[in-house]
C-alpha cells in the first residue's frame, strides 16, 4: 500500500504521537511542563497551617496561647487594643458574642475558648511532639494532671477565696474554699520534679502560671512561703518565648488588675 504524505496526515500522525507521549509521562508520574503545571490546580502543601488569631486580654488567660505560639513557633496574629479592656472586649463580644472570654480564638473558620483545650488543640496539630511528654512516658499522667488542675482545682479555688474575703473577711479559712491546699500541693510536687509535666518545661507550666500569679498578686498567698514555686516561677519567666510573649500582649504589665486583699 503506498504511503500517503499529504501534509494534514503528517500533521495528525505529530499530534497522535504527541498525545502518546503525553499520556504516558503522566501514567508514569513524569513532571509536566512549566506551562503545563501552572495551568493545572496545586494541592495545598502538607504543612499549610490554618491562619490562627488570638483575640486577648491583657494579663488574661489568653497570655497562654500566645506564650504557648511563641514556644512553638507559630505563627498568629495578635488582636486587642492595647491599654484598653473594654476596646478589647468589644473585639471579642462581636466575635462570640454568647461567650466573650479571653482567650478567644478564631483558627480557620472555626471560632474556639478556653485555654487549656486551645493549647491542646495547638500542641496535638501543630506541636510535633514539643512541649508535652510522650503518651508512654511515666510523665504523661502528670502532665495531664497539671494541665487540668491549673484551671479545675488551683484558679477555682484562688478566685473562690477572693471574692469570699472581699465580701467578709475572716480568720480561718471557709472548708469548702481553701486556696492554700492548692498551692501546697503543687509546691510539694515541685519539690521532687523541676517542672509540672515531669522532667521538661511543658504546656503544664504555661497554664500553671496565670492561677499562682493571680494567688501572690490578690495576696492570697504569700510567695516566700512556697519556695519551691518561687524558683520555678523564676525560672521559667527567663525563658526567651516568654519574654517575647511580655512584648508583644503585655506591653504596659497587667491592665485592670484585681486590687489584692486589704490588710494583706
Amino acid at each position: 500500500m503506498k504511503t500517503s504524505n499529504h501534509p494534514l496526515r503528517r500533521t495528525t500522525r505529530r499530534t497522535v504521537a504527541a498525545l502518546s507521549a503525553l499520556a504516558i509521562a503522566c501514567t508514569l508520574g513524569l513532571a509536566a511542563s512549566p506551562s503545563m503545571a501552572a495551568s493545572l490546580p496545586q494541592p495545598p502543601a502538607a504543612d499549610a497551617k490554618p491562619i490562627l488569631t488570638i483575640y486577648h486580654l491583657e494579663g488574661r488567660r489568653s497570655e497562654r496561647v500566645v506564650w504557648l505560639c511563641e514556644e512553638l513557633g507559630l505563627p498568629y496574629t495578635l488582636e486587642y487594643k492595647r491599654g484598653d479592656l473594654r476596646g478589647s472586649m468589644a473585639q471579642i463580644r462581636a466575635l462570640n458574642p454568647l461567650m466573650p472570654v479571653a482567650p478567644t480564638v478564631l483558627y480557620g473558620d472555626q471560632v474556639i475558648v478556653e485555654s487549656g483545650a486551645i493549647l491542646e488543640l495547638l500542641l496535638a496539630r501543630h506541636g510535633d511532639g514539643r512541649l508535652r511528654p510522650a503518651v508512654e512516658s511515666p510523665d504523661f499522667p502528670y502532665y495531664l494532671q497539671w494541665m487540668h488542675y491549673s484551671e479545675g482545682s488551683f484558679a477555682a479555688r484562688v478566685i473562690g477565696d477572693y471574692r469570699v474575703e472581699m465580701i467578709r473577711r475572716s480568720t480561718n479559712p471557709s472548708p469548702l474554699v481553701d486556696a492554700e491546699d492548692t498551692i501546697r500541693f503543687a509546691e510539694d510536687y515541685l519539690s521532687r520534679h523541676p517542672y509540672f509535666g515531669g522532667a521538661e518545661f511543658s504546656a503544664a507550666d504555661i497554664m500553671m502560671l496565670f492561677p499562682l500569679n493571680v494567688a501572690t498578686s490578690t495576696k492570697i498567698a504569700d510567695i516566700s512561703q512556697f519556695p519551691n514555686l518561687a524558683a520555678w516561677r523564676e525560672k521559667i519567666e527567663q525563658r526567651p518565648a516568654y519574654q517575647r510573649m511580655l512584648a508583644a500582649a503585655r506591653p504596659d504589665g497587667v491592665i485592670g488588675s484585681l486590687p489584692p486583699l486589704p490588710g494583706r
